[in-house]
């Protein structure tokens, strides 16, 4: 059965106008863009909608803001993902328990290496007053490069009763 164009058709029909019976490869392609579209935003709509939770800098922020971003996307009130975005831009200093004690352990062992260091330039360790160790002042420090100054000798301050 041929199909013949009606009488009062145009003979130059554009191409996506297709006969009676044969597929409409523009609808069809239409519908792929649909859909493609579609998926591509809300693809983008929730990479934006996680974007505070990839700016977070520690843990508990973490916490906060997730759930921040969560109480958006569900009620789209829109001041809750604001709030989750501008918490994830400050940064909180973090108290955790394992940085601290490994910057104690750090200056820890600053102090030991200074101590050591001061020991072998001469520096007495401690004085002993009525029976208790005191921190040694400026007043108790050798000068190796003076000549005439030896630890057994008193200082002008100790000369003078004070300890």
């Amino acid at each position: 059965m041929e199909h013949s164009l009606h009488e009062a058709a145009s003979h130059h029909l554009p191409p996506f106008i297709t006969a009676p019976g044969q597929t409409d490869w523009l609808l069809s392609l239409m519908a792929v863009v649909l859909i493609g579209s579609v998926l591509g935003a809300g693809v983008f709509f929730f990479w934006l909608h996680s974007l505070p939770e990839r700016m977070v800098h520690n843990k508990a922020q973490f916490d906060l803001v997730a759930v921040l971003a969560l109480l958006s996307l569900f009620t789209h009130i829109h001041a809750f993902w604001v709030a989750a975005l501008i918490i994830a831009l400050i940064e909180f200093p973090n108290f955790s328990v394992p940085v601290i004690s490994s910057s104690l352990k750090r200056i820890a062992g600053s102090l030991e290496a200074m101590a050591d260091a001061q020991s072998k330039t001469g520096e007495m360790k401690s004085l002993k007053v009525d029976g208790t160790l005191h921190p040694p002042s400026d007043k108790t420090k050798i000068d190796a490069t003076s000549a005439g100054t030896h630890a057994d000798e008193p200082t002008k301050r100790q000369e003078a009763g004070h300890a």
